[in-house]
């Protein structure tokens, strides 16, 4: 297979890990006879320093060339004035808008390598393999805002339509069908309006898909349950708010915020692919980066938008069998423990593909 790729490697620690995901891919290409041309363009506070736009329109031709775009992280102090009228995520939330990328998958998965380590008692972590599907181009994220008069009254609008929340309920039942056929619904449905109209339409969307099993959970309720039970989890759909905070969250039962990717898709197989965490200046360029949630992403673009899933199952593979190795980047080792540096880590997976 030829495939191209965009790399939007951004800010902070995202050139890093971002680098060390194009490493494992292109190995990817050598061992099972593909052939990937990765194209680089700026994005984020780079960007804005360079061309005074997160994403300016170079970037998004490059996109447009591409099969998939495997994104860094944007953002930093230099860029954090919530007041700015040009911000690093606002070239984010162009890109997905432009190429309607509606879901947000996030996987979540334990590992027992890394469960003595984690802040909940591992007995709580067996069996955890969750999957996060989070509307991406509406709700609060999009609604109507506006800050009114000398700055002392303001608002955001949770705003969704039947076809926007039909759309990617049914990328979680679909989902739902290829793993344990069970789907969580997350809502706040006794106060919202905006979530009776989700819940209602979720109802109307499982009628399509009868052998899933449907729970409605509000979100209170699941932000609880994701610490107290989150083994009984399987594929949770939310809204773009809830689904951003739920994930976050989830993020201890993989031992770190490092250690999560995630898919942004539209309709099509084209797709943009991140690791969920930040930036992360305070650690940019020691070397100390955790580059998994990143490899994991690619993991992600080879299954969803290039169809390779034997060469996802085998970098995900890599992944679980270099944490067993005993590789650990300093967010996942233990305290006062030696630990592996991005590069290194990052070689340790190559060892193992």
């Amino acid at each position: 297979m030829r495939a191209i790729i965009a790399v939007l490697p951004g800010d902070g620690i995202g050139p890093e890990v971002t680098s060390q995901a194009v490493t494992v891919l292109q190995q990817v290409a050598s061992r099972f006879g593909h052939e990937f041309t990765f194209n680089e363009a700026p994005m984020g506070g780079i960007a804005i320093d360079r061309f005074g736009d997160s994403c300016p329109p170079e970037t998004i031709r490059v996109c447009e060339q591409a099969n998939a775009i495997l994104l860094g992280a944007v953002g930093g102090p230099k860029w954090s004035d919530p007041t700015a009228p040009v911000r690093p995520e606002q070239g984010l939330l162009r890109i997905r808008k432009h190429f309607e990328l509606f879901a947000n998958l996030r996987p979540v998965k334990a590992y027992p390598a890394l469960a003595q380590h984690a802040p909940l008692r591992p007995e709580l972590l067996q069996g955890v393999d969750m999957l996060f599907v989070r509307e991406l181009t509406g709700g609060i994220y999009f609604g109507p805002q506006q800050e009114q008069g000398d700055g002392d009254r303001a608002y955001d609008t949770e705003l969704y339509t039947v076809p926007e929340v039909e759309r990617v309920a049914q990328v979680a039942f679909r989902a739902a069908q290829g793993r344990r056929k069970m789907m969580t619904s997350v809502d706040k449905a006794n106060v919202m309006a905006s979530m009776r109209l989700w819940r209602r339409t979720v109802v109307k969307v499982h009628e399509d898909y009868a052998d899933v099993q449907l729970e409605h959970v509000l979100v209170d309720a699941c932000a609880m349950y994701l610490m107290t039970r989150p083994a009984s989890f399987d594929v949770l759909l939310a809204s773009n708010m809830f689904g951003d905070i739920l994930s976050d969250e989830a993020s201890v039962l993989a031992g770190s915020l490092g250690m999560l990717p995630s898919a942004s898709l539209g309709s099509g197989t084209f797709g943009l692919y991140e690791p969920i965490h930040g930036s992360a200046p305070d650690i940019a360029g020691q070397g100390k980066a955790n580059p998994t949630g990143t490899i994991l992403s690619a993991a992600l673009l080879l299954r969803y938008s290039l169809g390779l899933e034997t060469e996802a199952q085998a970098v995900e593979a890599a992944v679980e069998k270099a944490l067993e190795s005993g590789a650990r980047t300093a967010d996942i080792a233990p305290r006062g423990r030696t630990y592996s540096s991005t590069t290194e880590f990052a070689q340790a997976v190559l060892a193992n593909l």
